[in-house]
């Protein structure tokens, strides 16, 4: 599948490893949440990169312990009218300030695209090519927002704040 990181398409680095797989010996690992609930100081001690696939209906609580040891969370949304994957993004970014990759996987589309990155998600998986290019176009397309969001923009009205205050510091 490709992957949009950063505004480009990009190759995925990490190995995505099934339940019952043996793991590689030194590589960059996305793992289950039940895998990696099993046992996680174990998979956190290996040498290389972690990232977790947690399922929207889990609760990212249980997994606030180990975010600063992680490289990536990829958020799943099952369906496209499932937005709970948008909830566990914004929680994360500002309530846990996790500042690893943030990944949007399964039913990632088009029409949702900004709204994921509004929420805080920084890397998407999506189906086809054309998506990929899609959403790497509109990345660059978009750069103010009325709204405070998950994603560390400040709002329209903050950045006229800040250009008043500027204005009027230098009078």
């Amino acid at each position: 599948m490709p992957l949009v990181k950063g505004g480009k398409i990009t190759s995925d680095t990490f190995v995505h490893v099934a339940d019952d797989a043996e793991l590689p010996e030194q590589a960059a690992l996305l793992v289950t949440a039940k895998r990696f609930l099993a046992d996680p100081e174990a998979l956190l001690k290996r040498p290389g990169k972690l990232g977790v696939i947690w399922p929207n209906a889990r609760d990212v609580d249980d997994l606030v312990p180990y975010l600063a040891r992680l490289a990536l969370v990829a958020l799943v949304f099952p369906t496209f009218r499932d937005g709970r994957a948008y909830t566990q993004a914004r929680l994360l970014r500002e309530r846990y300030a996790y500042r690893g990759e943030l990944r949007a996987t399964g039913q990632v589309l088009r029409d949702q695209f900004v709204f994921m990155l509004r929420a805080g998600f920084d890397a998407f998986e999506v189906k086809k090519q054309a998506d990929a290019e899609a959403f790497a176009e509109t990345v660059k397309r978009y750069s103010v927002f009325y709204q405070p969001a998950g994603d560390g923009r400040i709002s329209a009205l903050h950045r006229r704040m800040q250009l008043r205050h500027s204005e009027s510091a230098g009078l």
